[in-house]
C-alpha cells in the first residue's frame, strides 16, 4: 500500500529497479522495463517496454542487428509512451551510459514529449566506474526525497566490498584474467569490471576502468594467454552462455590457452550480476574472488552465480 503524497516511480533499466528495492521503496514502484526481473516481485508490475529485436537469437545475430539498427539512427527499444502515461508516474528512472544495453535517456524524452500536462521528474544514470554506481545510488535517493538512505545504502555495500578487498591485499600472487562480455563478436569487459578484478586480487588483461568495454580479436586474447577466463556476457545467464560458447572452444587453438588447459575457465551470470551497476556490484565482487580463489573464499554463489565451464 502506497502513503498518501508518496513519489510514484517506473524503473526503465533493471539496475536502476534494484536500487529503487534496496533503498526500501519497492512499494512505490507501478511500472518497469522488459528487463527488470530482481527482485522477483517486481515481475507483477506492468511493463513499459520492448527490444525490437529477437533477444534469443544467438549472439553473432544480435550484434548484427543492433549494428544495423544504429546505422540507421534507431534505437534498439521502444518505449510504450501510452502505458507509461497511464501509470502517471512522479519519477522516471532511465539511463544515458549504453544506447545498446537498456531504454535511454533520449527514448523516455521521446516518450514524454506530447506531456502537455504535469510531466514527471526524468532521473538519468550514466556509470562508467564503481564510484559512478554510489553516485546514481545517491540521485536516486535524493529524487525520491531519501538522500540519507542512500548514504546509507552506499557505506553498506562499500564496507562489504572493502572487506573483500583488503583481504585480497594480503594474498600473495595475482592471476592475470580476461573477463569476456560479448562472445560474437569478442568483447572485453570494461567500465566498473576492471576494478572489481584489482579488488578481487586479479589482474586484469583487456578494458580500462571507467570506460567503455572494448571490441578485443582472438589473436589478442591468445597473446595474452591468461591465467583466468571469465565469460559474463550482457544479458546473458550461464546456461545461455555455455550455448554459445563453441564459437571459442572449437577454434583449433582453443585447447592452447593457459586457462583452457588448466581448466580455469568459468561462465558467470552476467545478466543477474556483472553488468548491473547497482547494489549486486558487492555480489560480483564475491563471485570473482570465490572463482580466483576457491580455497580461501566461499559466498555460496557456486552453481548459480558462475559455474566452471
Amino acid at each position: 500500500m502506497q502513503e498518501m503524497g508518496a513519489p510514484r516511480i517506473v524503473s526503465l533499466i533493471a539496475s536502476a529497479t534494484e536500487i529503487v528495492c534496496a533503498l526500501e521503496y519497492e512499494d512505490h514502484l507501478v511500472g518497469r522495463s522488459h528487463e527488470c526481473d530482481y527482485p522477483h516481485s517486481v515481475a507483477l508490475l506492468p511493463i513499459c517496454t520492448e527490444a525490437k529485436l529477437n533477444t534469443s537469437a544467438a549472439s553473432g545475430e544480435i550484434d548484427r542487428e543492433v549494428r544495423r539498427i544504429i546505422a540507421e539512427a534507431l534505437s534498439v527499444y521502444r518505449v510504450h509512451a501510452d502505458r507509461l502515461k497511464e501509470l502517471r508516474p512522479d519519477v522516471v528512472i532511465t539511463q544515458d551510459h549504453c544506447q545498446v544495453c537498456a531504454v535511454s535517456l533520449r527514448d523516455v524524452e521521446q516518450a514524454l514529449c506530447n506531456w502537455l500536462d504535469s510531466r514527471p521528474q526524468v532521473v538519468s544514470l550514466s556509470p562508467d566506474c564503481v564510484a559512478d554506481v554510489w553516485q546514481d545510488i545517491r540521485l536516486v535517493a535524493q529524487a525520491l526525497g531519501n538522500p540519507e538512505r542512500g548514504e546509507e545504502l552506499v557505506a553498506r555495500l562499500q564496507q562489504r566490498m572493502n572487506t573483500v578487498a583488503e583481504k585480497c591485499r594480503a594474498l600473495p600472487g595475482r592471476p592475470t584474467v580476461a573477463c569476456v562480455e560479448w562472445i560474437d563478436p569478442l568483447m572485453a569487459a570494461g567500465n566498473w569490471m576492471p576494478e572489481l578484478v584489482e579488488m578481487a586480487g586479479g589482474l586484469n588483461c583487456f578494458g580500462s576502468a571507467g570506460k567503455h568495454s572494448p571490441w578485443m580479436t582472438w589473436e589478442q586474447l591468445r597473446e595474452k594467454d591468461p591465467d583466468v577466463i571469465v565469460v559474463m556476457p550482457c544479458g546473458f545467464d550461464i546456461e545461455r552462455s555455455r550455448r554459445e560458447m563453441p564459437a571459442l572452444t572449437q577454434r583449433p587453438d582453443w585447447r592452447r590457452l593457459r586457462a583452457a588447459r588448466d581448466r580455469c575457465v568459468y561462465l558467470a551470470d552476467g545478466n543477474q550480476y556483472f553488468n548491473r551497476p547497482g547494489p549486486r556490484l558487492a555480489d560480483s565482487l564475491e563471485i570473482l574472488v570465490e572463482i580466483l580463489h576457491p580455497s580461501i573464499f566461499r559466498f555460496g554463489y557456486k552453481g548459480k552465480g558462475w559455474q566452471p565451464l
